[in-house]
């Protein structure tokens, strides 16, 4: 079993350029965020709880909690400078109407089959995820969403913004085309004087690559499913980039 390789993400300077100079040029962002408000709008609690697992610089739970009541929310990472990075965006949480808004931020790495046991007590009414479970082994990816299956309240949702795997060399190349000519759009709009394949060679040189451990969209929603979670779908997808989400039945 290879060694999975995520904790590279607990290096302050690959938190920062990701920040920095990925973030904002993520392909289809706009839309995988207008994607994910439309999924979570069927969930029948308000307010609701969330748990944003893998949380990053906490953009995600920025953005549910500016779109919906929420009066309990868990931002979870195994990084503590990206837990950092989510602090500093998430102090201003209750500005969004929130009023009486309960946040806690977990240290945890949901690779240990004891995460769970870290968070606060409670069930969820959404778990949400972005480019972080592809870090994963694909048999942990399995048992992980398993346990979030049994985090979720009758009627609750998982939504996973993720990187999946191309099925072929072809896609791959596509992806990694697509995804350079964005990323140097926006350093070049913020003054960075690159072209799209200077920014390929970089992509390709990451240190973070190595921990990417992508998994086929297809098996994914096969495991979801097999879990009996219903309503089981790729809601949108460009390239190697996919939200897929799945409800727990009433």
């Amino acid at each position: 079993m290879p060694t999975v390789d995520w904790k590279v993400w607990q290096d302050a300077d690959t938190a920062g350029r990701f920040a920095a100079q990925r973030r904002g040029g993520l392909l289809g962002a706009a839309e995988q965020f207008e994607v994910l408000i439309r999924l979570l709008r069927y969930v029948p609690t308000t307010p609701m709880a969330v748990l944003d697992l893998g949380c990053g610089d906490g953009i995600v739970l920025e953005t549910v909690a500016t779109a919906f009541a929420v009066d309990r929310a868990v931002a979870l990472d195994g990084s503590a400078a990206m837990l950092g990075r989510a602090r500093e965006r998430l102090a201003e949480l209750g500005s969004f109407g929130n009023n009486g808004l309960t946040l806690s931020l977990v240290e945890a790495d949901f690779n240990d089959p004891g995460w769970t046991k870290q968070l606060p007590a409670g069930k969820y009414d959404a778990v949400v995820s972005a480019f972080a479970i592809h870090h994963s082994e694909d048999e942990r990816k399995r048992a992980l969403y398993a346990e979030i299956y049994a985090l979720l309240n009758p009627g609750g949702v998982f939504v996973n913004i993720e990187h999946v795997a191309s099925l072929s060399e072809h896609g791959e190349e596509l992806f990694e085309t697509a995804y350079a000519e964005s990323l140097a759009r926006h350093r070049v709009a913020n003054g960075e004087a690159v072209t799209p394949e200077q920014v390929l060679k970089e992509l390709q040189a990451r240190p973070d690559k190595a921990a990417n451990r992508l998994a086929p969209l297809e098996a994914q929603l096969e495991w979801l499913r097999e879990i009996s979670y219903v309503d089981v779908d790729c809601y949108w997808k460009l390239f190697e980039l996919a939200v897929f989400a799945g409800y727990r039945a009433l």
